[in-house]
């Protein structure tokens, strides 16, 4: 078994999506108990700032898998990983079913990282060798976003792919009730140019992934490295502190 070698740049880069996420989840948890009044669901200052934060954590995905393919990470080590992120993704669900009765998760990042992985690992053999091609799939799975809202309008083939069932490919054209949804369609293309960026810079500019974090920067680094655990904490102890806050306030 071999194990993957950590890379400070992008675990700091992934750091960094922590923090914006965690401003981003406390912002919502203050107007969920009624502090602030934001619209987080279709104000673009909101809407565009969680696809920004999405698109980081992804594109690191991809590129930590450029990283692990290369230096010949094992099966075994990567179902270990994999099994973490698919049971996280089941708590998720678990833990929103009882906050959110009615908006539950059912396909948010986790699930989507944890199907995403699948196919990426599931491609790379050939991959490595079709940069251009994985990019250009990239592209399209993107695209496909914005014209499937254009072209799908009523009837029985929208309503099939309305449903929770395959909402999840993301050929829709409108949003499902759900309080995270990070379909196939477009972020598995932001999963592709990742792993298509990783895999380019390890074979022309090796020192741009292997770059030396600065001493300041080194919580970030710390914080990308336990992205998972934390991610799946910040939230219990996000909403206990602003709880906590109204219980004082009241």
């Amino acid at each position: 078994m071999q194990l993957t070698k950590r890379l400070d740049g992008i675990d700091a880069l992934r750091g960094a999506a922590i923090v914006w996420m965690t401003l981003f989840h406390f912002c919502f948890d203050l107007n969920h108990a009624g502090f602030i009044r934001q619209d987080f669901y279709s104000d673009p200052f909101w809407t565009w700032q969680r696809s920004a934060i999405v698109s980081l954590f992804l594109f690191c995905a991809g590129l930590g898998q450029s990283v692990a393919v290369a230096q010949g990470q094992g099966w075994s080590h990567f179902w270990r990983r994999w099994s973490r992120v698919a049971g996280c993704a089941v708590l998720v669900t678990l833990g929103s079913l009882w906050m959110f009765p009615q908006s539950f998760i059912y396909f948010g990042v986790l699930h989507a990282m944890a199907l995403m992985l699948l196919l990426l690992r599931w491609m790379s053999p050939w991959a490595r060798r079709q940069l251009l091609l994985l990019f250009l799939i990239g592209a399209v799975l993107i695209a496909a976003k914005f014209i499937a809202q254009q072209v799908m309008g009523s009837g029985a083939l929208s309503d099939l792919l309305n449903q929770r069932g395959l909402n999840w490919l993301g050929l829709v054209n409108r949003k499902p009730n759900t309080e995270d949804y990070v379909p196939l369609v477009p972020w598995l293309g932001v999963m592709l140019w990742g792993f298509v960026a990783g895999t380019w810079a390890q074979r022309h500019y090796p020192q741009a992934l292997r770059v030396r974090v600065a001493t300041a920067f080194a919580p970030l680094t710390f914080l990308g490295r336990w992205s998972l655990s934390y991610y799946m904490l910040h939230q219990p102890v996000l909403i206990a502190c602003v709880t906590l806050a109204g219980w004082v306030s009241g």
